[in-house]
């Protein structure tokens, strides 16, 4: 229920919570994680699908 009020691009912007959550954090993480995994795998680290799932 919390407003989270950020800059960007010299601008002011303000939204819920949930609505950063779904909008800027999330999407910023998994394209971090993504783009880690891309990275090691390109370096030959063995990472696969089961990495990701476990047992």
């Amino acid at each position: 229920a919390r407003t989270i009020e950020l800059r960007l691009a010299g601008r002011e912007v303000s939204m819920s919570g949930l609505q950063y959550l779904l909008n800027a954090a999330m999407p910023n993480f998994y394209f971090h994680v993504t783009t880690a995994y891309d990275i090691l795998r390109h370096n030959g680290v063995p990472l696969g699908k089961a990495t990701f799932l476990g047992r």
